[in-house]
């Protein structure tokens, strides 16, 4: 770090001048011991009349300069151990200090400017924005940034991974924002691009190699750690913290790609080219845009592919999240196709469920029909789904029910009258109504009621209507059909028509 020339020149004074203790300049200049030191250093300053005071590592600088010149990057615990065997005796701690100033330092690197043809050369990379709290789930917010080398247009997406899927993804979209794409693309090493790499021998992935073949662009993986050479989307990524996330509100991943996207086509699309301050990025990108690549026809088949083993029950476990699937394919293993907002489950080709994708933890995704046809193989589970179904949306359910089990108590016939509250009264009120009922240490549906129409007279509200009657009380009401008196009818006739028997005598 450069420090201003007036900052440096009163340190020198304080210190050869004034005989200032280095810990004292710090203190009454607002800067670190370290800057101090490091200006003194450079300065070779020595204090006006102050004889030089001795230090411990004085007569040891020689032999530790000539070790870090053979061993630049030896680490200062093991210098320590080699003083310390030859009677150095200061602490460690103060060592590392003094070691640090004596280690040798690299010599300033200069850069050639490059400059690109238009056309010829994009560049990619992740971003890393903080993280998002969906439910129970804390997920990365990840920024792909594609930039074009020439004009210097940006395409900007956000997702809460960095896997195959989402980053094939925003290549996709990239080029179609751009109507092209360039013939070479730069790129750090990841695991997405590379798999192995020993110096210039680099294994590709696989799947991003069929990916580059159907698109027809070269990869271009930079040497391991020279980000520089891939500097403009390395600055790019610097100018969509700046100019585009700092302070800005969003509701969700969606919102924030609508703004992504505006934000792209607008301000960052009309920006200063940065070869020529008189031209826009949009001007420059018109130039481009004739020289990209074109799109192939055929789109290219995007999606995370998981083979998931399916236990006994009829879930299958994707991304900390269960789906459901029918239940006749337990204890065999499918295909989860998931994209970022449906997952489906395939055997073979066959889809056998389609659900909407969540990016929380440990929820269970239910189709109703999976489990009615399971219910209706086995009716002894029909209690169990009432409970689980109970426990999703009351979850103090499951207290009351321990507590009614410990006390002996039909599990079943709580279960069936809370279930029936609940369609009459609603999650929230019913929840309320159980912690009551728990508190009050009575395990009981009629506590439950009771709680619930004292909060309704409190709130002043009517009486809550159950929405259909149970199934046996339906049958007591049913319309009975009168039935024709026509046989009563005939069989009197056949009677009075008989012959009466005589006595003859």
């Amino acid at each position: 770090m450069t420090i201003a020339l007036e900052l440096a020149a009163r340190i020198e004074r304080m210190y050869t001048v004034e005989r200032w203790r280095v810990g004292t300049i710090a203190r009454q200049l607002r800067v670190h011991r370290d800057t101090v030191r490091r200006v003194l250093r450079d300065h070779n300053a020595v204090a006006s009349g102050a004889p030089l005071r001795r230090h411990l590592i004085d007569p040891y600088r020689a032999f530790i300069l000539e070790t870090l010149e053979k061993y630049p990057t030896l680490t200062a615990s093991r210098l320590h151990d080699m003083v310390r065997e030859r009677g150095y005796a200061g602490q460690a701690s103060h060592f590392r200090h003094l070691v640090a100033s004596m280690r040798p330092r690299p010599p300033a690197e200069a850069y050639l400017r490059l400059r690109t043809l238009p056309g010829e050369q994009m560049q990619c990379d992740w971003g890393h924005f903080g993280h998002l709290q969906i439910g129970r789930a804390r997920r990365p917010l990840m920024g792909f940034v594609m930039v074009l080398s020439y004009s210097r247009r940006i395409f900007l997406r956000f997702c809460l991974n960095a896997q195959m899927d989402s980053f094939l993804r925003g290549h996709v979209e990239a080029f179609a924002a751009f109507s092209g794409l360039g013939r070479t693309i730069l790129y750090d090493n990841l695991k997405s691009v590379v798999l192995e790499r020993v110096g210039d021998a680099i294994r590709f992935n696989p799947e991003f190699l069929a990916f580059a073949k159907h698109y027809h662009f070269e990869p271009l993986p930079v040497t391991i750690r020279r980000g520089n050479e891939k500097g403009r989307v390395e600055r790019q990524i610097d100018f969509v913290r700046e100019s585009f996330f700092a302070a800005r509100a969003f509701t969700d991943v969606a919102d924030l790609n609508a703004q992504a996207r505006e934000w792209c086509e607008g301000k960052a699309f009309d920006r200063p080219w940065p070869q020529d301050d008189a031209v826009t990025v949009r001007q420059a990108f018109a130039l481009e845009q004739p020289r990209l690549l074109g799109l192939p026809d055929a789109g290219y088949a995007l999606g995370q592919r998981l083979e998931v083993a399916v236990a006994k029950t009829p879930y299958a476990r994707f991304d900390l999240n269960d789906y459901t699937l029918p239940h006749t394919h337990v204890r065999r293993t499918v295909t989860v196709l998931a994209d970022e907002r449906r997952v489906r489950i395939l055997d073979g080709s066959i889809e056998l469920a389609n659900h909407p994708r969540s990016f929380d933890r440990h929820q269970t995704i239910e189709d109703p029909a999976h489990l009615e046809e399971l219910v209706a193989h086995k009716r002894h589970a029909r209690a169990h789904r009432g409970c689980d179904a109970l426990a999703q949306v009351v979850p103090a359910s499951a207290e009351l029910l321990l507590m009614a089990a410990e006390r002996g108590h039909n599990l079943g016939s709580i279960t069936a009258a809370l279930l029936r509250l609940l369609d009459q009264y609603g999650a929230a009120p019913l929840q309320a109504a159980v912690l009551d009922a728990v508190a009050r240490q009575v395990p009981h549906p009629n506590a439950v009621r009771l709680a619930l129409a004292r909060e309704r007279e409190r709130a002043g509200r009517p009486p809550a209507l159950a929405l259909a009657l149970p199934e046996h009380v339906a049958r007591r009401d049913a319309p009975m059909r009168a039935h024709s008196l026509a046989s009563y009818d005939r069989h009197y006739d056949r009677r009075h028509d008989q012959p009466k028997d005589t006595d003859d005598g």
